[in-house]
């Protein structure tokens, strides 16, 4: 069976981006890149809402073609323009970009039929109203949680509205140079 694995960036007081959405306060360098790209290498499908789909969609699948693209650039846009990407909105209307699938109903039945095709992961970056809704419904096997040492004090949640326990193991954390902690959980 595929698994579905999450991976967010967030302030030590859970929010994910400040109010307006903004993620600049998340100083990410290459170590951290490094390890995405070790995510997106176990992965051949992406998982996103609306919000996160967007901001991909409008950079990702020319970025490796900027003439200042880093490696990280190259290497993620070719993944992002190859993966098969699924969006879960109810509002968003039909996209026109290549292997692109809008769920928009009978979300859980759809994804538990998705984790038993064959395949390897499939990757949530972000999306952080995705990661709620399929934390609660018991969906997402993998965290990745990279804690930054900033404190925002108001933002868009992680999580929240989580209205029963989840257990998690802890399987591996990393301190990494930038001072965030990397920190990979699995669910019980």
């Amino acid at each position: 069976m595929r698994k579905i694995v999450s991976s967010t960036i967030m302030s030590l007081d859970n929010f994910v981006a400040n109010t307006s959405g903004d993620l600049r306060m998340f100083k990410v360098e290459e170590e951290f890149f490094d390890m995405s790209q070790a995510l997106t290498d176990a992965a051949d499908t992406a998982l996103y809402g609306k919000g996160t789909y967007s901001i991909m969609q409008a950079y990702w699948p020319t970025a490796a073609n900027q003439p200042d693209a880093s490696t990280h650039d190259k290497e993620h846009s070719l993944w992002y323009n190859h993966v098969k990407k699924y969006v879960l909105s109810t509002t968003m209307k039909d996209s026109e970009a290549p292997n692109t699938t809008i769920i928009r109903e009978n979300v859980v039945e759809e994804l538990k039929k998705l984790k038993q095709q064959e395949g390897r992961n499939i990757q949530i970056f972000g999306s952080p109203g995705v990661v709620r809704s399929l934390t609660q419904v018991g969906l997402i096997d993998e965290y990745w949680i990279f804690i930054f040492p900033v404190i925002i004090g108001n933002g868009i949640p992680l999580f929240k509205d989580i209205n029963q326990q989840i257990d998690l193991t802890l399987v591996s954390g990393k301190l990494m140079t930038s001072g965030a902690a990397a920190l990979h959980y699995i669910r019980k």
